[in-house]
């Protein structure tokens, strides 16, 4: 049974006050907040078996190690890969990111071709870019229509022999679209064998992630937006791909032998773990993963999709207010401007004197900002302990915000 209390008490943060007023965090998509169960369980390794983990024989680098390794196990089991070792431990989807495209670079030459979307974060742009400088590359960008729906017609014009990656993410951070990546991945596999990596920190939040089913090559993640401490992530990777990519850094835990005359390197997954990594913080993501479970993806689900078709109904009631992607298929977030208002920072800030929180600006994504010709939005985004009576509060805050800035 879904009970939005029982689950609101496990988040101590939700019942403080902000300038006076009940906090309302409607900032999801930015970083979520953490259940006790998940702060316990970070707590209690550094309380009670803090060691490093892989390198020693006593018991506290024993039981430290165990318990990562099992996080690793459960993330395995969330995202449906094959192996655990085809689960990387990163810093969170940015070095995920990063780390791709940096391995990635042999496999590149001159006019060879990337193709990433509209809708991707910087963070999903950038790498690229940077790879494009390293090898003489080009970027192709899949355009997007005027309720950011992806046209995949392009999709299908610049694939070709020359395509090597394709990079996209299965829900946009600032707007909220779902994207059809099935159909992306399955329209790649028959034109080409280009790398198909898919940014899953918006996704990993909010759906069941099947990385076999789907059939993409790489899947990265945050753990921050799924409800785990910051400083974690996820890079999933096919055991055969990761086998044949150098690695990305060097240093300890990433050697099978080290000499002045050569190095050989571990297996996977620690030949992409060098140095010390976020112990407490992977266990916790585990936990994070067990808190996800115990909800239940489809009461997850339900309850979010139900906040984001309230929240839409209401906004869309006050004169003058745009939901960029209203027509998309969209999942956490809306996004929406008043207008009249040039300046979406000053309805986040009278937002924020009623204890709502929001995110403002152009969300790492100026591309679409530069897209629908405006500086950025008013991002309003949803967890499962987001109650309706909180989005109310967020509708009465953006009619004042209306009454004092038209």
């Amino acid at each position: 049974m879904f009970d939005i209390q029982e689950i609101r008490s496990q988040f101590p943060i939700l019942d403080q006050e902000v300038n006076g007023k009940p906090l309302v965090y409607l900032d999801n998509a930015a970083t979520s907040q953490k259940p006790n169960s998940v702060l316990e369980v970070w707590n209690q390794y550094y309380t009670e078996i803090n060691a490093n983990v892989h390198r020693g024989i006593h018991t506290l680098s024993q039981l430290a190690t165990e318990e990562m390794e099992l996080s690793r196990r459960k993330i395995q089991k969330f995202i449906n890969a094959k192996h655990d070792f085809e689960v990387i431990f990163t810093k969170g989807t940015t070095e995920g990111l990063n780390l791709i495209a940096y391995i990635l670079t042999g496999k590149l030459k001159k006019d060879d071709e990337i193709i990433i979307s509209y809708l991707e974060h910087h963070s999903n742009i950038v790498p690229w870019q940077l790879l494009c400088e390293r090898t003489g590359a080009k970027l192709r960008v899949i355009p997007i229509d005027d309720n950011g729906i992806l046209q995949l017609d392009y999709l299908d014009q610049y694939l070709s022999e020359k395509t090597k990656v394709v990079a996209v993410n299965q829900v946009s951070n600032a707007l909220g679209v779902v994207n059809p990546i099935e159909e992306i991945i399955s329209r790649t596999r028959r034109n080409s064998d280009a790398y198909i990596v898919i940014d899953g920190a918006q996704s990993a939040p909010h759906f069941r992630i099947d990385v076999q089913a789907i059939d993409c090559d790489f899947f990265v993640f945050s753990g921050h937006k799924m409800y785990a401490p910051m400083g974690t992530g996820i890079l999933y990777g096919k055991e055969h791909i990761l086998d044949s990519l150098p690695p990305f850094h060097g240093g300890g835990e990433m050697i099978a032998t080290c000499s002045f005359d050569g190095t050989t390197y571990a297996g996977l997954p620690f030949k992409y773990e060098a140095g010390t990594p976020n112990v407490g913080g992977n266990i916790a993501l585990g936990a994070a993963v067990d808190f996800i479970e115990k909800v239940g993806h489809e009461n997850l689900q339900r309850h979010e999709n139900a906040l984001l078709e309230y929240a839409q109904r209401q906004l869309l009631e006050i004169e003058g207010l745009k939901v960029y992607g209203e027509k998309a298929r969209r999942t956490g977030v809306v996004s929406f401007n008043l207008e009249g208002v040039g300046i979406s920072s000053d309805v986040g800030m009278i937002l924020d004197k009623m204890g709502v929180a929001v995110r403002t600006g152009h969300h790492c994504t100026q591309p679409i900002m530069d897209f629908f010709n405006i500086a950025g939005t008013v991002r309003a985004s949803f967890a499962v302990y987001n109650t309706f009576q909180e989005i109310d509060l967020l509708v009465e805050g953006v009619k004042k915000a209306k009454r004092m800035l038209s």
